[in-house]
């Protein structure tokens, strides 16, 4: 194979693996914060070469704190992270995928 057609091929694979990713939004509400911390913690940190962005707000008058996460990953990573995040007790997942 010539070299312009081994980089058009490897171009064309980067672009499906690309059109298989898609970005979403993530939130996080987390009670229990001391309790429930490092399990969240543990969680992000498995799936941090999906993680874009990380926010995280203490709302201290509601005793919660709130991530927001920018995520680009498959469907099927993006679901066991969510799906891993939302067993743990005392936190709620919410996800808006977007591209």
């Amino acid at each position: 194979m010539s070299r312009d057609k081994e980089s058009v091929a490897g171009a064309e694979g980067r672009q499906a693996e690309a059109d298989a990713r898609r970005i979403a939004v993530v939130g996080i509400a987390v009670t229990q914060r001391l309790k429930t911390a490092p399990r969240v913690n543990r969680v992000l940190s498995d799936y941090a070469h999906i993680i874009i962005g990380r926010m995280g707000i203490p709302y201290r008058e509601r005793g919660i704190s709130v991530i927001a996460l920018i995520v680009d990953g498959d469907t099927d990573t993006l679901g066991a992270m969510t799906g891993k995040l939302g067993s743990i007790p005392g936190v709620k997942v919410r996800t808006a995928i977007t591209v």
